[in-house]
């Protein structure tokens, strides 16, 4: 049997052209006893070499016994001579193999020729190998979509912070300051935390955050407890006790939100990684991120339902603090165990490799120092020598060890971080994110207080105001639509890259055949939506119309949730996934300044609206104390500025995408 450019006989492959002409003469000799109408295709004028007007043509009546006869002299010409053997012949497996395929999670199709019987068990083989890989993917989708929904735990320390005050005698100072440790440990790792889950692995990852869980929520349950007995049952005095033990809650939260950095980026990075190249890459990365996003959600009514103090009446009471801190310690070490045996990266070899032939062919590519590894290690010849790096080609240098793979794949990812660092339209995109998120963070940390504002303290419980629990799931209801319904649409609508790898300017795309919406698009629409739900508020709109609040509430979330799903997959697509967790965790450390400078913001507006002498007097409010402010003033200048960064970061988004050398000159689908 043949294929392009190849054929099968014996146990070699020969070139056709040489394998017609060498064996024209057996089979010319072998055509002597057939009939006059048939011998004549065997004759020198029909050589093949010769000119078409001396083919002596055979008639029609005589095609099918042609080909008959044709195999049966073929079989004569199985066995080469020697010297042809040299001249055209290289090893092959007794059979020829012409192998199709798709480079897609979904569909790989396998056609195999065989003269010896193997292909059959080498398909079944190619298919189980597939299904394998199949469900290695889905099994690691599941765990870090789980793995993000209990990972936001977070999320829940207003829960349980007044309990701080009442049961351990700390100060507001001083659960602040624990917030914070938890707050500074979530953010600022992510980017050393990505750098690792690059080079090491998500499953290691997902071990050190399961350890750092149970340390966390370990120490915090064993403090809280004892703490609770001396103050509360041994009538112990609270003035000197902290002093040992506060430095201990805080390092334990420090864990907390360390183990939260961990557990986040370990799940995400193997959604993308093992994704990034599928039809549904943009559902695969919402589901992870939609998740962690409802997490605090789930666990706040789970600890609400099940994890509560009983009243000596018999009736429910708060939150049990002690027994949630326990069973958040086992339930996110479980699950991070879980995902240390099953976050897996299927083919990351072939991820490696693809972007070494992208950077090859952009020319960003020096491949001095990895052809001087291959041929230090592999070649024959002395180190160093011209002839020992021309026998180590980029593409097919052989590392047949760990130590050399695991250095090949360091090698590549550090070259990816320098050109991602080097990329200006990098630095637009992560100020335009930081610009974009930073109001969206700060919205919903002091939620509670701006509701407070809108309406007299008079009219507080008369029914015109509203409820902070109610806008707290209006916000959390619509940032999860955002995120699921972004993730779905644009693997519907938006350009499909050929490439899970960086996209560099050398690829152009062609014209597309059907309606396409860039992702940019989506992420500007989303923006511009949360900006309008700011300047609703700055305005004075819901200033005395609390009931009117749901369209901040619902505009935020949805642009905020929106947002932070996009982000992740625009990253995918122009940086490609082979780095993902370090490029992403350098975006993603910016969010946290972002949140604290608009917290200080409006903490600064807030207290100068307060010391206003029209202002009325609060509920909380004290001779001499101004704690409480009402009215437009407390909040409008603070949130028209935020509205105004983020139609800068509109523009700073609209550089990356249309400026000179953005995405789109770059010939880049997004």
């Amino acid at each position: 049997m043949s294929q392009i450019g190849q054929v099968t006989t014996g146990n070699y492959v020969t070139h056709p052209i040489a394998s017609v002409t060498d064996n024209w003469g057996k089979l010319s000799h072998g055509a002597r006893n057939l009939p006059d109408h048939l011998s004549c295709l065997f004759s020198p004028q029909s050589h093949p070499i010769h000119s078409l007007p001396n083919f002596c043509w055979p008639s029609s009546t005589s095609i099918r016994t042609y080909f008959a006869c044709l195999l049966v002299l073929s079989s004569h010409a199985r066995q080469p001579s020697e010297s042809t053997a040299e001249a055209t012949m290289v090893p092959s497996n007794d059979r020829a193999v012409a192998t199709s395929q798709r480079n897609n999670d979904d569909n790989i199709s396998t056609y195999t020729v065989s003269d010896d019987g193997v292909s059959l068990s080498d398909t079944s083989e190619r298919r189980r190998l597939i299904r394998h890989k199949k469900i290695v993917r889905a099994v690691a989708l599941v765990v870090a979509t789980l793995m993000s929904l209990c990972a936001g735990s977070n999320a829940v320390f207003s829960l349980y912070a007044p309990k701080f005050q009442s049961r351990l005698r700390y100060t507001q100072f001083q659960v602040n300051g624990v917030a914070i440790g938890s707050s500074i440990a979530l953010y600022l790792p992510i980017s050393v935390m990505g750098y690792a889950c690059d080079r090491a692995g998500p499953a290691p990852l997902s071990l050190l955050a399961a350890l750092l869980f149970a340390t966390g929520y370990g120490t915090a349950a064993t403090l809280f407890r004892k703490l609770d007995i001396e103050y509360n049952s041994q009538g112990k005095s609270a003035e000197r006790g902290n002093e040992k033990t506060y430095p201990l809650m805080v390092f334990a939260f420090v864990c907390i939100g360390a183990a939260t950095c961990a557990m986040y980026i370990s799940a995400v990075s193997t959604c993308a990684k093992n994704f990034g190249k599928g039809k549904h890459r943009g559902l695969a990365l919402a589901l992870p991120i939609t998740a962690f996003g409802i997490s605090g959600m789930l666990i706040s009514q789970c600890a609400s339902n099940f994890l509560y103090t009983r009243l000596p009446d018999g009736s429910k009471g708060d939150v049990d603090v002690f027994r949630l801190f326990v069973f958040l310690a086992f339930l996110l070490l479980t699950v991070g165990v879980l995902g240390f045996f099953t976050l897996k990266v299927v083919d990351e070899e072939d991820l490696i490799e693809g972007a070494i032939e992208e950077l090859e062919q952009s020319g960003l590519l020096d491949n001095r120092s990895l052809l001087q590894r291959a041929s230090r290690t592999y070649g024959t010849n002395a180190p160093g020598t011209p002839a020992s790096i021309e026998s180590a080609p980029l593409l097919a240098a052989s590392f047949r060890d760990d130590d050399d793979a695991q250095w090949k794949k360091n090698w590549v990812l550090n070259a990816e971080t320098k050109r991602f660092l080097a990329d200006h339209t990098m630095w637009s995109f992560a100020l335009a994110f930081l610009l974009m998120v930073g109001p969206g963070e700060a919205f919903i940390n002091n939620l509670g207080t701006i509701i407070g504002t809108l309406s007299p303290p008079n009219t507080q419980g008369s029914g015109r105001d509203t409820s902070a629990a109610t806008h707290v799931s209006i916000f959390g209801l619509t940032s999860t639509l955002g995120r699921m319904l972004v993730g779905t649409i644009t693997d519907l609508i938006a350009p499909a890259p050929q490439t899970q790898h960086a996209q560099l300017p050398i690829h152009r795309p062609s014209r597309l055949q059907r309606f396409t919406i860039s992702r940019v698009a989506f992420m500007l629409f989303f923006a511009l939506a949360m900006s309008l739900g700011l300047a609703f508020l700055a305005s004075g709109a819901a200033q005395n119309h609390a009931d009117r609040f749901w369209v901040v509430s619902g505009f935020v979330g949805a642009g905020y949730g929106a947002i932070f799903s996009l982000a992740p997959l625009i990253v995918t697509i122009i940086w490609g996934v082979e780095n993902f967790a370090t490029n992403f965790g350098v975006v993603t450390t910016l969010p946290a300044l972002g949140s604290t400078f608009w917290g200080l913001v409006y903490a600064a507006g807030y207290q100068s609206g307060a010391s206003q002498p029209s202002q009325p007097s609060g509920p909380g409010d004290s001779d001499g104390d101004e704690l409480f402010c009402y009215g437009a003033s407390c909040y409008s200048a603070t949130f028209w500025g935020e509205a105004i960064t983020v139609w800068i970061a509109c523009v700073l988004l609209l550089w990356a995408w249309l400026g000179p050398g953005g995405w789109k000159k770059r010939g880049i689908l997004i």
